[in-house]
């Protein structure tokens, strides 16, 4: 019988699937994740089931939406799972009983934290996370937010109380999930490395990487060409392309360790997933920041590369639901590429509001398929229609065309399957 897998799942924040070399953006400079995507399978219609921090957070680690899960407010902790609980239950309380040595690194972003104090900076990233509150993942080293792109503030088993590590914060995490990795000598194991960058904010220093100049950024035809919109879309994306690149380097050196280690103990590289829990709108249709259903904000880059040199392009339909389902399946033996089947469709929504500057102002359900979008308010109502086949900016609302209710009709009983 064929030695199980280890795993390991880095995990970014805001990087929005059109945002890398391998999937054409002339923005992106990602030589290491394009050398990756080159050893994986690359699904270009992966989603983040919702486009904001903890709920997608949440549903990857549970493989449960929310608010299912326990997460339907922005502050809401994920619940503490036990014996016979309804919630909480995390594919690391699930490759536990496998025989798998688990391990989360960085931002954790579930945890109860005071929605008083200010989102950005030390207060939130020195929130210490109980040990009881980590997902059930036997070593963690984290932090719960704050947004610090540089040195980070860490707590967890080897560390203690919170304490500082200077460095870009995609360089300190991927060098202790790298030297963990290097002690696992006996037991397959399964490590989470959970990134802040790209996040905002976008001015932030990215470990030397200089930005692009505003000017030379080129937009996607769905940001308005209108003075300080088009100006604020350029400079942020200027610094949110210096981030990628500085976060596929550390992305780089973290596979390139992990798969040293592998090799030094005399077993085959890892299975990798590269993946975001939500994108940025960055100007398009004139609206910044996510929780909004458009495509920048709910598509992500998924990437899953694994022994016997699969690979290729896949345009089936997949979510970051998906991933536990296929770690369990990868650990109790399932063939890699059989455990990856896609949906007719996807569901995406957003469970509540969140009543910060430039999200989105409302609750919404939707549903995709490769080639439609159809989002409802919360009471049902009809908001956006798109045909993503022919008008992939979004740019042509068909919600009141009376030529499209069939097409309308037809997906809102997709959405009750």
């Amino acid at each position: 019988m064929a030695p199980k897998p280890s795993i390991l799942w880095i995990v970014t924040t805001q990087w929005r699937a059109q945002a890398c070399g391998f999937a054409g953006d002339p923005n992106a400079r990602t030589p290491c994740l394009d050398a990756l995507a080159a050893k994986s399978v690359v699904w270009t219609q992966a989603v983040a089931p919702h486009p904001f921090g903890p709920f997608a957070r949440a549903a990857m680690l549970t493989g449960v939406p929310s608010p299912e899960n326990g997460v339907r407010d922005y502050f809401d902790p994920l619940p503490i799972w036990r014996s016979g609980a309804t919630n909480g239950r995390t594919i690391a309380h699930t490759l536990d009983p496998l025989g798998y040595a688990t391990a989360f690194f960085g931002k954790w972003h579930l945890g109860r934290r005071d929605p008083a104090e200010p989102l950005v900076g030390e207060a939130h990233a020195r929130t210490i996370v109980p040990a009881d509150a980590r997902g059930g993942f036997a070593h963690w080293e984290g932090f719960e937010s704050g947004f610090l792109l540089n040195d980070p503030w860490l707590h967890g088993t080897r560390i203690g109380e919170p304490r500082q590590f200077r460095g870009y914060q995609s360089d300190v995490l991927g060098e202790r999930a790298a030297r963990w990795v290097a002690t696992q000598s006996v037991a397959p194991w399964f490590c989470v490395v959970s990134l802040e960058p790209p996040h905002p904010p976008y001015d932030a220093p990215a470990a030397g990487v200089p930005p692009p100049a505003p000017q030379e950024i080129v937009l996607e035809r769905n940001v308005p060409r209108d003075g300080e919109l088009e100006a604020k879309a350029r400079r942020e994306l200027a610094g949110y392309y210096a981030h990628i690149e500085a976060t596929d380097q550390a992305i780089g050196r973290l596979v390139a360790a992990v798969d040293a280690a592998e090799a030094t103990q005399g077993r085959p590289a890892p299975i990798v997933v590269f993946t975001s829990v939500h994108g940025d709108m960055h100007g398009a249709h004139g609206l910044f920041r996510k929780g909004w259903p458009y495509e920048e904000s709910v598509r992500v880059p998924l990437l899953v590369r694994a022994g016997g040199a699969i690979g290729g392009r896949s345009d089936e339909l997949v979510s970051l639901l998906d991933l536990p389902r296929w770690a369990e399946a990868w650990a109790r033996g399932a063939e890699v590429r059989r455990t990856m089947a896609g949906h007719e469709a996807q569901a995406i929504s957003m469970p509540s509001v969140v009543r910060l500057p430039q999200q989105c102002d409302r609750i919404w359900h939707g549903v995709r398929t490769r080639t439609r979008k159809l989002v409802l308010n919360d009471d049902g109502t009809p908001w956006l229609l798109f045909d993503l086949e022919n008008d992939p900016g979004e740019q042509r609302n068909l919600v009141g065309d009376p030529a499209w209710r069939v097409e309308r009709d037809r997906l809102r009983a997709l959405m009750r399957l």
